[in-house]
């Protein structure tokens, strides 16, 4: 298992098709609550992506608690958990217990106590109502809590959210980053547009056109962020 919560990046460049997404990046990060903000295209989602495995550096070495995702991506994607903004992108089950139970494929436990587990997770995330019925029928807002708890059934040490609100109305926006902020206790890279959520994070990076722009108290890398814009 991992012994740090560490997450570093040491001359990371990122290229795609010859052109550089991500230029250079040099960070080490141990906070609980990791923001990400940038426009469009900055490199906020392929940082994001780095952290387990989904884009692999073409230059430099990242680091994920002690994990190099490049070279044990099975390892990286146990330790960390993505989600994204559209969750029906990561709904694969017909049901929405059968979902979350996927989750512990490989695990090596047994039936009864993988079954305890997706109980206790679905009780934990306010699905067991819902246990059997068709992951894709359910609300916008369940979706994105459906999977949140296949997530983290597994245990990751570290949550990725690219967009976690984008999709959602303002009162499951609400529910989902309270969960993600403030009930959960795994550690949180957050890649958001919505500055609200932005400011609650412990430390917070600003991409552009591929840099690290600036790293900072939330407050004031939005302020400068926005003076930019």
């Amino acid at each position: 298992m991992p012994t740090s919560n560490a997450i570093s990046f040491d001359n990371v460049t990122v290229r795609f098709g010859g052109r550089s997404v991500l230029r250079n990046l040099n960070i080490k990060l141990d906070q609980r609550r990791i923001g990400v903000i940038g426009l469009n295209a900055s490199g906020k989602s392929t940082f994001a992506r780095l952290l387990n495995g989904l884009v692999t550096a073409t230059e430099g070495r990242v680091s994920v608690h002690e994990i190099d995702p490049s070279k044990n991506p099975m390892a990286a994607r146990r330790e960390v958990g993505f989600i994204f903004s559209n969750p029906d992108m990561q709904i694969i089950m017909p049901t929405v217990q059968e979902d979350v139970a996927f989750s512990l494929r490989g695990s090596g436990l047994e039936k009864a106590e993988i079954d305890a587990k997706v109980r206790a997770a679905l009780i934990r995330f306010g699905l067991l109502a819902v246990a059997e019925e068709p992951a894709h029928s359910l609300s916008g807002g369940q979706k994105q809590l459906l999977a949140i708890c296949a997530i983290w059934v597994a245990n990751p040490g570290l949550i990725v959210a690219d967009e976690p609100t984008a999709l959602l109305d303002a009162a499951n926006t609400k529910q989902i980053a309270n969960l993600l902020l403030d009930e959960l206790d795994q550690q949180l890279v957050l890649v958001t547009h919505d500055m609200n959520l932005a400011a609650r994070c412990d430390v917070l990076l600003h991409f552009e056109d591929g840099r690290l722009e600036q790293m900072g108290e939330p407050d004031k890398v939005i302020d400068r962020y926005l003076a930019s814009v």
